[in-house]
């Protein structure tokens, strides 16, 4: 993985850059971030800097033999360790070859794809083991095949169970010489505290529109406003805005769902707002999220459309005809209600929420606001 090839995240890949450079690379990194922003194409962009063995002044040389290897993640002295569906193998090391080959084809992937690769029939969770744990710390304690750095990157890090994480403290706080960890994690909010504190954050924001927006264009040769709607739609997250492009009949759900939303809950109609919430209660957990967010969207494309008379909003065509006559009712008098109550419902999905009784409530919250306009 080249830094070329990472969709935006231009001021981080410097500060990498700049690390190396300098020689002072922290030997455990927490990259912190949703998997769509990038984290895991940073890490492996950077450890390819790292070893390689005529880098540039921005990039690796991508020719020498550690990058043909990195190119393939064959690299002997990098090591990975992800999420293990324990009941089908214990240790990342059964998975690699999936690993290996789902990575190279989406870097960007998240959990639920990893899960839908390895476990596709029961899509049982998979976790970091304490068995995994004394794995890394035995490929750790042998020395470099190459001489060089040894590496060990972990992915989804807040999946491990204390038992793992309680095990890696000391080698994280003390790792044998010429040892960097790379940690990934979308959120710390189930990592340990001691684990923390053992690592230097690195924070991993969400892809610029404009530069995501512009890679999607390149890479699906789709026209430049299309591509804007689906980067903003998105939020800045590279993963998400490819499955709303592969699957157009994902985004036309989202789209009439929306619709279908407003139409009843500004009737007042009770027996339609159940009757809805009932539909959207069973299309499952990851396209309830989707389409949360969805609403998200287009109330921020009424405020932009209601005040900047279409300068500054990122929509389809289809929903800009919707728009143009909904628009009005989302106002300064209701807006900050609308985005309190869906984020609030996204994380309440989140979390495992009855989502029937979540959206028959946010039904009601939405009928109560919309006619605050």
């Amino acid at each position: 993985m080249l830094f070329r090839d990472i969709v935006g995240q231009e001021s981080l890949i410097a500060h990498l850059i700049n690390e190396v450079k300098s020689d002072k690379i922290s030997h455990a990194q927490l990259f912190l971030g949703a998997t769509g922003y990038g984290g895991l194409p940073l890490a492996l962009a950077f450890v390819q800097y790292v070893l390689c063995e005529n880098r540039h002044d921005k990039d690796s040389c991508n020719e020498c033999a550690t990058c043909q290897k990195m190119n393939k993640m064959e690299h002997a002295d990098v090591h990975f360790s992800f999420p293990a569906v324990q009941a089908i193998g214990k240790l990342s090391d059964n998975f690699i070859d999936s690993w290996r080959s789902t990575v190279l084809n989406n870097p960007y992937l998240n959990l639920e794809d990893w899960t839908n690769t390895i476990d596709p029939e029961k899509s049982r969770k998979p976790i970091i083991g304490s068995e995994e744990s004394l794995a890394i710390i035995k490929k750790l304690s042998l020395k470099s095949f190459e001489g060089k750095q040894k590496v060990m990157i972990i992915w989804m890090a807040e999946e491990m169970n204390p038992t793992c994480a309680n095990k890696l403290l000391k080698i994280l706080e003390e790792p044998p010489r010429d040892t960097l960890f790379i940690l990934l994690a979308d959120s710390q909010e189930y990592m340990l505290q001691t684990i923390l504190s053992r690592t230097q954050i690195l924070t991993i924001p969400s892809i610029q529109v404009e530069s995501l927006a512009k890679k999607l264009s390149q890479v699906y040769s789709i026209e430049s406003f299309l591509a804007m709607s689906y980067a903003s739609l998105a939020e800045g997250n590279f993963n998400e805005a490819t499955k709303l492009i592969s699957d157009n009949e994902l985004k036309n759900l989202n789209r009439d769902l929306f619709i279908e939303l407003m139409r009843v809950c500004y009737k007042k109609d009770v027996i339609q707002m159940i009757d809805w919430s009932e539909k959207v209660g069973g299309i499952g957990k990851e396209k309830q999220k989707i389409f949360i967010k969805y609403a998200i969207h287009m109330f921020r494309q009424s405020m932009l459309k209601n005040y900047t008379e279409n300068q500054l909003t990122k929509i389809s065509a289809e929903e800009n005809e919707f728009l143009e006559k909904f628009a009005r009712f989302i106002t300064g008098n209701n807006i900050f209600d609308f985005m309190e109550y869906f984020n609030d419902a996204h994380y309440g999905i989140e979390r495992n929420a009855n989502p029937k009784l979540l959206l028959t409530n946010l039904c009601f919250k939405v009928m109560r606001f919309i006619h605050y306009a």
